[in-house]
């Protein structure tokens, strides 16, 4: 080989040496470009990576299970933990914004999801496990304070540990947004605190679930015999029933004047007379020997057999006829907070609305029922006319799957604005808001209550509310443990971390079992529906997993779904509330 080297010509030996130099140094500014996407942390090129890595790294940690426990969405706090401790970080101000975006994401798509649903959870059997709910989280509270004044944790701390040991992460952010105004050099305090409290967060809902049926020796199928028993109770399916008119008193009565179709709540949507079928509409009129199609639930369809004479032998639906039935559904602006009265539908197109479908709930239309962007009309006529309401309606899937995005932007600018609402109170150190964690939550509750304002409909598709909701939960947590890895390990190791982790399980598991026994001895209430409200409490969908794994039940998600939005709620306010409070 030295021989060839020695006889090529020099400009060829010169060439060589200056293409593996070009290529030596053409590798080191390609080493040197990938470590700066590390290293430079005000580009925006190192934000979205650290950000992307965090997030790709903390959901694949979250999703590895053990003894059928998972840490969840909250593996995005403990990897950003880690790299935080690392020193990959962000810059100040665009960790503060991806953050606080987030977080207005998150809750905001929270609001949207429990907002129609929030004044029912209040009513009837709702509000004994509300009123428990908020028993939960008043006991949290005071153990919280306790900490803070007997166990001597700082306030900013000792919020940190409560919103992870009830698992509660706008809680947390809502005590951030104060410590702004109070405290600003402790605004970082709170993060800590959560990461050290909240693994035993999820354990304790989990722990309290296994005592309360340790304790109290309970029976998995007993419990869920007993729950299809009140399901059944209080179910009621809408029903048909074929009438045949024998009462004399409404020979040549139009359907309107029939006192008692309204008052038992049935509607009538064929007449069949002589050889005729027809469609029901309110200025239909009635003969004696006309059997009608009615549909209601049972109680009110046996009143309105009373009133009209007996039972038919005849099945209208199973009659050859040009009638039919279809479901169209409510994706326009102009029905939506209507009633079928004011839009006039048999009347205007010979039709007849039987049924109203929300969600998985069917009603018969009344005067009070006002409709909502996604409701499903079953409409019987012909089925031109059908075609026409179906117009009239939308009946658009294509329309119902995508988002309203302008609502979704307006909404978020609303709260805003409502959360950097200052209310000056007697006593307070300092005005109160709701902050970006508390005011976009309330607007949300509000508006998708509302349903819609003109052609604005506050409606989310379940998909894109999931999606969005996920995307600003990792973000924020993301940033959170970014700006906690600095202290994290130091509290743990050289610090009063497991002295805090100890005082955190207090906080988690007193509350629950405290009222999870009340619940379960005074109260008497299902087990299943004992563990919706425990995992409901603590807003922690993980352990709302785990119960309905555990007993193969949905009542767990009913009573999960009845308490969140007050416990959601109420979480936000009295993180805020603690730190405007007793800071000193």
């Amino acid at each position: 080989m030295l021989w060839l080297l020695s006889i090529l010509p020099v400009n060829v030996l010169a060439a060589a040496t200056e293409a593996a130099h070009v290529a030596t140094t053409a590798a080191a500014k390609n080493a040197n470009w990938f470590m700066a996407l590390f290293s430079e942390t005000e580009s925006v090129a190192h934000a979205v990576l650290i950000l992307g890595l965090v997030g790709a790294l903390g959901l694949a940690l979250g999703s590895i299970k053990a003894w059928g426990i998972s840490l969840g969405i909250g593996g995005v706090l403990f990897s950003g933990i880690l790299f935080g401790h690392l020193g990959y970080t962000l810059n100040h101000q665009v960790m503060e914004f991806v953050r606080d975006f987030g977080l207005i994401l998150f809750v905001y798509t929270i609001g949207m999801q429990v907002g129609p649903g929030f004044l029912a959870s209040l009513r009837k059997q709702g509000l004994p496990l509300n009123i428990m709910a908020a028993g939960i989280i008043v006991l949290g509270v005071a153990i919280t304070l306790g900490v803070h004044f007997i166990g001597h944790v700082p306030m900013p701390s000792a919020v940190g540990l409560l919103s992870g040991a009830v698992t509660n992460t706008p809680s947390m952010a809502a005590a951030q947004q104060a410590l702004k105004d109070v405290a600003p050099a402790t605004v970082n305090d709170p993060p800590v605190g959560y990461a050290m409290a909240y693994p035993f967060g999820i354990m304790g809902i989990i722990i309290s679930m296994l005592l309360i049926r340790f304790v109290m020796r309970i029976n998995l199928n007993d419990e869920q015999q007993a729950i299809l028993k009140m399901n059944a109770q209080n179910r009621q399916p809408l029903l048909n029933m074929n009438l045949e008119v024998k009462n004399p008193n409404l020979d040549g009565l139009p359907l309107r004047k029939i006192p008692a179709i309204r008052q038992c709540g049935a509607v009538v949507s064929r007449i069949f007379y002589g050889d005729k079928m027809q469609v029901a509409k309110p200025s239909t009129i009635v003969k004696v020997g006309a059997v009608l199609h009615a549909v209601g639930q049972k109680e009110g369809l046996e009143e309105l057999r009373t009133v009209v004479g007996g039972v038919s032998r005849m099945d209208l639906k199973a009659l050859p006829s040009h009638i039919i039935y279809r479901r169209v559904m409510v994706t326009k602006s102009h029905p939506l907070g209507k009633t079928i009265e004011e839009l006039n539908l048999p009347e205007r197109f010979n039709v007849t609305v039987t049924r109203v479908g929300r969600g998985d709930v069917e009603m018969t239309p009344d005067s009070t029922l006002k409709l909502q962007f996604g409701d499903t009309l079953r409409v019987v006529g012909e089925e031109e006319a059908i075609k026409e309401v179906a117009g009239e309606l939308g009946d658009s899937a294509k329309q119902l799957n995508h988002p309203h995005v302008i609502p979704i932007f307006l909404g978020i600018a609303l709260g805003v604005i409502l959360g950097s609402w200052a209310i000056n109170i007697p006593g307070f150190p300092a005005p109160v808001k709701l902050g970006l964690a508390g005011g976009p939550l309330v607007v949300a509750i509000i508006l998708s209550r509302v349903g819609n304002i003109g052609p604005l409909v506050w409606y989310m598709p379940v998909s894109a509310n999931f999606m969005v909701r996920e995307l600003g939960i990792v973000l924020f947590l993301a940033c959170v443990g970014l700006s906690a890895g600095t202290k994290f390990f130091h509290t743990l190791t050289d610090g009063p971390g497991v002295y805090w982790m100890m005082l955190a399980s207090i906080i988690t598991l007193v509350p629950l079992l405290t009222v999870g026994f009340i619940a379960r001895i005074i109260f008497k209430i299902n087990y299943m529906t004992v563990c919706g409200l425990l995992a409901g409490s603590m807003t922690d969908p993980p352990a709302l997993a785990f119960a309905g794994q555990v007993t193969g039940s949905d009542a767990p998600s009913v009573a999960y779904a009845t308490v969140y939005p007050l416990t959601m709620l109420l979480r936000v306010l009295f993180g805020q509330a603690l730190v405007l409070l007793f800071m000193h």
